[in-house]
């Protein structure tokens, strides 16, 4: 049996749970990479290949949703926010998105990465600078008109009601 067959057998619950177990299979192969050269090379080599992967990724990432969706070539903050909830870590993290006029606040109220490192006793991963990447990658791709700016995010926390925080403004200023 090929994977379509088996793939194609299973029920949509169990289909559902499959996601889930690889993006978080996704997210732990993200985290043992950077953990490796944080190790080895320190924490700002490990940023840097971060920011470098970050920078590739979401574009990638952001393209194929897009795709998926089939987004018009300027979707607005509407097509954001529906993109947003299709990013490969979006069923593993708790988080909200508020549309208000021409801007979308992106909220990560709990966080699987900061999680983890709190857990193992680590420092949190200083991802702001990453996020810049991320985020404002991301959202360009699925609209060249949206900017984004950083709320709160570690290690410059303003909000401590979540994890991090993005607004994203249609034809506002860039990042």
């Amino acid at each position: 049996m090929n994977n379509y067959e088996l793939l194609s057998r299973l029920s949509k619950d169990e289909l559902i749970d499959l996601i889930e177990i690889y993006s978080k299979n996704w997210l732990a192969m993200d985290g043992v990479w950077f953990q490796s050269v944080e190790r080895k090379l320190g924490m700002d080599e490990a940023m840097f290949h971060d920011k470098e992967a970050w920078s590739r990724f979401t574009v990638i990432e952001a393209g194929r949703i897009r795709k998926f969706l089939q987004l018009p070539e300027h979707p607005g903050l509407e097509g954001l926010k529906e993109a947003l909830k299709l990013r490969y870590y979006a069923n593993i993290n708790d988080d909200e998105i508020i549309i208000s006029g021409d801007t979308l606040i992106y909220r990560a109220v709990n966080c699987r990465v900061q999680t983890a490192r709190k857990r193992k006793g680590m420092e949190f991963h200083p991802c702001r600078s990453v996020g810049i990447v991320e985020y404002s990658g991301f959202a360009k791709t699925i609209d060249d008109r949206i900017s984004c700016e950083c709320l709160s995010c570690y290690p410059q926390v303003t909000d401590d009601t979540c994890s991090c925080s993005w607004k994203f403004t249609l034809d506002g200023s860039v990042c």
